[in-house]
């Protein structure tokens, strides 16, 4: 920790240390800063470290309510396979947030010293602005339908119950004639069986009366006419049993169809109705039970959240932290031999264009060409001292020369 003219900031604590780290601030160029500026960068950091976290939860928040499963909107009762996941997808989407939070905060830079937020500042910033309110509203919606769960489970709960009764009077409208008709079926058949055991009970019980009026005198002429028709009506009763019967059974059979069918499409139907309760629809009855008053309040509240440190960063003036990270930066190009020429040309659009000048490259280039150049010059140099001696070669001993060539080229394939 440095200590200057006597005085010595406040030791950091591990928290500062980590929201300094969110916000992209150096430590090592902050602890020689003063403790306002370690506050400063804290409070940054603190910023887009809470906007992750809400961001997570949020993620994590929407991913159950759109993969939970579908029921009444009333149930309590939490899926724990869906909630693990959705930990899981929240603590992503709260890791990707505040890394574009964080870059977002780095990249915007120092401003133009100014505590005014001037044009070209504003427009520069346009990008970041726009990029930090769509991150707004995709946190701010999730937790919206979680503020107002309560009624919105309430509503919810009623537009099912309406699609399920829609759903009922439709299928009541396709499968209730076809009940009915069967039902009437089942019932005819039935009633001729019934009609003809009654008319063979009447019978049987006018026999008997005639029996017991006629006493010792016998069967007369009447009883013997009863026991005729009974006996023919108990003929017909078996028969329409043995014909009736097998018709009631299959009446019956697709009746027992019909109904598990309709059952069958009640029941999907209940599950297309319960599929209401999404993501989608809680935000649109949270529109309309917060109103757009509300709404709009609450999705700038996390759009001045997450635009706060953007705003903060072009209003401020250069501080102590600034120009230590400027001569630092100075520092590394200056190792690196790196010099740059501010506004050194005009471009021709009104601009002016920085000069950057790479001496260390320059330099290594510079004995690269001056190597070659002398690589070049030995060559040159080797070469004419090699014709020098050959031209002395056949000065001396001229014939030699042309016998050895004559025969070089006589070994060569004709």
């Amino acid at each position: 920790m440095s200590t200057t003219n006597g005085y010595q900031a406040a030791k950091p604590g591990f928290f500062m240390r980590m929201f300094w780290k969110a916000c992209g601030a150096d430590r090592a160029i902050l602890e020689k800063c003063d403790y306002r500026e370690h506050v400063k960068y804290a409070c940054l950091g603190g910023i887009v470290v809470a906007t992750g976290l809400m961001a997570g939860l949020a993620g994590g928040y929407a991913f159950y309510t759109i993969f939970e499963p579908k029921g009444s909107a009333l149930a309590t009762g939490v899926d724990t396979n869906t909630l693990l996941i959705s930990l899981c997808f929240g603590a992503i989407w709260g890791m990707m947030i505040f890394n574009l939070d964080r870059f977002i905060v780095t990249s915007t830079g120092q401003g133009d010293g100014s505590e005014k937020i001037t044009r070209d500042e504003f427009v520069g910033a346009i990008p970041r602005i726009v990029m930090g309110i769509i991150i707004a509203i995709t946190i701010s919606k999730p937790l919206e339908i979680r503020i107002f769960k309560s009624e919105i489970d309430v509503e919810l709960e009623q537009a099912q119950l309406e699609k399920q009764q829609e759903f009922i009077v439709s299928l009541d409208l396709i499968y209730n004639p076809q009940i009915e008709k069967q039902e009437s079926t089942i019932n005819e058949l039935k009633t001729e069986v019934r009609d003809k055991e009654a008319r063979f009970r009447e019978l049987e019980n006018e026999y008997n009366d005639e029996i017991t009026r006629a006493g010792r005198r016998g069967i007369g002429p009447i009883a013997e006419a009863l026991k005729d028709r009974m006996e023919a009506m108990e003929k017909e009763v078996e028969d329409i049993k043995l014909t009736n019967e097998p018709l009631i059974q299959a009446a019956d059979v697709a009746l027992s169809g019909i109904r598990e069918e309709k059952k069958k499409r009640a029941n999907e139907k209940e599950l297309i109705s319960n599929g209401l309760d999404g993501l989608l629809e809680r935000i649109k009855l949270s529109h309309e039970i917060a109103g757009w008053v509300i709404s709009l309040f609450i999705t700038l509240l996390f759009v001045a959240i997450e635009l706060t440190p953007i705003f903060f960063k072009l209003m401020l003036i250069k501080s102590p932290y600034d120009f230590l990270s400027d001569n630092q930066k100075e520092l590394i190009k200056a190792n690196a031999g790196i010099e740059v020429q501010y506004n050194f040309y005009n471009a021709g659009d009104g601009r002016e264009r920085d000069l950057v000048i790479f001496h260390e490259a320059t330099r290594q280039l510079d004995e690269e060409v001056k190597l070659t150049r002398a690589q070049k010059e030995l060559n040159d140099y080797i070469i004419g001292k090699w014709l020098e001696r050959e031209k002395k070669k056949v000065d001396n001993d001229l014939d030699h020369y042309i016998n050895i060539s004559n025969g070089e080229l006589s070994q060569r394939p004709g």
